[in-house]
């Protein structure tokens, strides 16, 4: 099992605390596994914008949280990786209640991947629908990162 597989298991079974975004946001993690990841968001006001509903960039973090987690199990040890592309297609406005995102990842290449996200209101309707291509870094272009992720068990 990868780092941040691991890791995320101890989170979802309150063995280690999640992210700072994670916290900040309140996102939490409902289950991972390797190419997979749902996480869930309480809309509260606090997440609203000036005309009440739920701000794209909140809904965005949730599916980028979603997205790039679901990818980070593909990892080897050797790799970390980075967004290089996201978009979100928001299909319906929410106000309050839950979001779950739901993220797969449709190809993992040696060094691009692809991962498709769909969020769901708690009646189970679909609100956005999102795409990430992630890239693999390796060696020198993944110092910093991998470090970061290791340390995170650690908190």
């Amino acid at each position: 099992m990868n780092g941040l597989l691991s890791q995320y298991k101890r989170i979802i079974a309150g063995e280690t605390a999640p992210s700072p975004v994670e916290l900040l946001l309140g996102i939490r993690p409902l289950d991972i596994e390797e190419g997979r990841s749902v996480f869930e968001l309480e809309a509260r006001n606090d997440h609203s914008n000036p005309q009440g509903t739920v701000t794209g960039g909140v809904t965005t973090t949730l599916a980028d949280m979603a997205m790039g987690m679901a990818f980070g199990t593909t990892l080897q040890p050797h790799e970390t990786f980075t967004t290089i592309e996201l978009k979100i297609n928001f299909l319906k406005p929410v106000w309050q209640g839950k979001i779950k995102a739901e993220a797969v990842v449709k190809k993992r290449g040696k060094t691009i991947g692809l991962v498709e996200c769909s969020l769901f209101d708690e009646i189970g309707s679909l609100v956005a629908f999102s795409t990430s291509t992630c890239m693999v870094l390796e060696g020198q272009k993944a110092n910093g990162r991998s470090q970061h992720i290791a340390n995170e068990g650690n908190r």
